[in-house]
Order: structure tokens, then C-alpha cells, then sequence
């Protein structure tokens, strides 16, 4: 697909939104639905490209731990892939998104593909370190799926591999709206932090999907006998923080 080509998938709405900031449209915000009807704008996808001076402590900090190949999962616009290329490291970077996958292409990530978190395996090869910023943690989607995943990730990760993921505690708030849907997530024999949504952009609908926010005490909790345990973390200001897994 060619950033000229005018054709685009109408579920990529979040693809959409990074193509147009990177054709120069900076008018663009982000629209974030929840299967509970609460809608949501962001800022937009500038974040998507800043440079890492403008990244915040906790990305910078967790850059530091980094080491040999990298796997980068949901890699949007290619902003982590970019800067760990430029620090020397051989990165595979991966997006759902047909038109995120072409814009890191274009902005010079060496190696990405169309594939979603489920589809990545061995064929791949072996990574020293995956990557998982921009609160994709939430790629796991649940408590079933993470572990399933972790499981298969300490088979294509080197002896000393590491998980450095960022994720966002969702118990951090006294907003009624979002403490109303944890008790219905609970109801539902769900996680609380379990969030059904949806990114809409101009006429653009994307797909639902699941995306989980967890507490530190449940990342502990989430990663025992998958052969990973959480080996620090790294705290920001906010409810954001990043946890460092390593092997046991």
C-alpha cells in the first residue's frame, strides 16, 4: 500500500488518524468509545511520533532497559522502533494496523509487519527483549489470553529475554463512570480494568476489542507460572507505570 494510495481499510480508524498527522493534518483527535456508551477524546496521535527527549520519565527510564533484539508490539507510528534502531538495536516491529505498519515503513523502522499480538510466534525468531509501550500491556486483552501468551513468549525469548511493558492502574480514579463498569466487569466474571472499546476517526469505525488495565498487585498475580515474574517497576506521576518481567 502506498502512502498515495487513496484506498484504506474503513475499520482502520486509528491507522487513519496516524496517516493524516503524518501527511500533516495536526488537527486530529481520537475518539475512544466503550461498549457502555462512555465516549472519549484524546489529544490525538502526535504522541505517536514525538522524539524521545519529549517522551515522559518512565518511557525514557524504561529505554534503559533494553537490551539486544526487540520485538516491538503495537508499534503505531514506529516512534519506540525508531529511536531503539537509532541506539543500535535489530528490531521487529508489529501493528494490526495496514496503515500504521506503512507509516513506520515510510518513517524508516527497518522491520514490520501486519500481524496482531495472537499471530506472533517463533517464525519470528528469537528476542532478547519485547517491547509493549504506549499502555499496550492492554494488548493481552484478559486474564486468559495474557498468560497464554507469556507462556508462548518464554519459549522465543532468549534465556536472559525480558518483557518491558507500560500499563495504566485503572483503580486510580474516583470517576463514577469508570468505577460504575469495574463493578459490572466484576459482574460479568471479568477483570475490573477489562475494557471493551472501540477508535472512531471522521466516518472511520474500527472493530471492538478487549484492552486490560491492571493493577500492580494483578500484573504480579497475572504472570505466576507463566514463567515470567515482574522484577521491577517503574513508577510515574500518574496511574501509568511500565513493569520490567523477567525470566524466573
Amino acid at each position: 500500500m502506498a502512502l498515495d494510495d487513496p484506498t484504506m481499510e474503513p475499520w482502520d480508524a486509528y491507522g487513519q488518524e496516524i496517516y493524516d498527522y503524518w501527511k500533516g493534518i495536526t488537527d486530529v483527535s481520537e475518539i475512544i468509545e466503550r461498549e457502555d456508551g462512555l465516549i472519549d477524546v484524546s489529544h490525538g496521535p502526535q504522541m505517536y511520533f514525538a522524539p524521545f527527549r519529549e517522551w515522559t520519565s518512565e518511557l525514557q527510564e524504561a529505554m534503559k532497559h533494553v537490551r539486544g533484539r526487540v520485538l516491538d508490539i503495537g508499534c503505531g507510528a514506529g516512534r519506540v522502533s525508531l529511536h531503539l534502531q537509532e541506539q543500535g538495536h535489530e528490531v521487529v516491529a508489529i501493528d494490526i494496523s495496514p496503515l500504521a505498519v506503512e507509516v513506520s515503513r515510510q518513517r524508516g523502522v527497518k522491520e514490520v509487519h501486519l500481524l496482531s499480538i495472537n499471530q506472533v510466534s517463533s517464525r519470528l525468531g528469537t528476542f532478547d527483549t519485547i517491547v509493549m509501550m504506549g499502555n499496550n500491556f492492554g494488548l493481552f486483552a484478559n486474564f486468559r489470553r495474557a498468560r497464554w501468551i507469556l507462556r508462548r513468549w518464554h519459549s522465543m525469548t532468549s534465556p536472559d529475554g525480558r518483557i518491558i511493558a507500560q500499563t495504566l492502574d485503572p483503580y486510580q480514579t474516583e470517576n463514577p463512570d469508570h468505577l460504575a463498569y469495574h463493578a459490572w466487569n466484576r459482574q460479568r466474571g471479568r477483570m475490573g480494568g477489562q475494557a471493551r472499546i472501540r477508535v472512531r476517526y471522521k466516518r472511520s469505525i474500527g472493530r471492538w476489542f478487549d484492552y486490560l488495565f491492571v493493577s500492580q498487585e494483578e500484573m504480579r498475580d497475572l504472570v505466576v507460572g507463566t514463567g515470567w515474574h515482574v522484577a521491577r517497576t517503574i513508577l510515574s506521576s500518574g496511574p501509568t507505570y511500565v513493569a520490567v518481567l523477567e525470566k524466573d
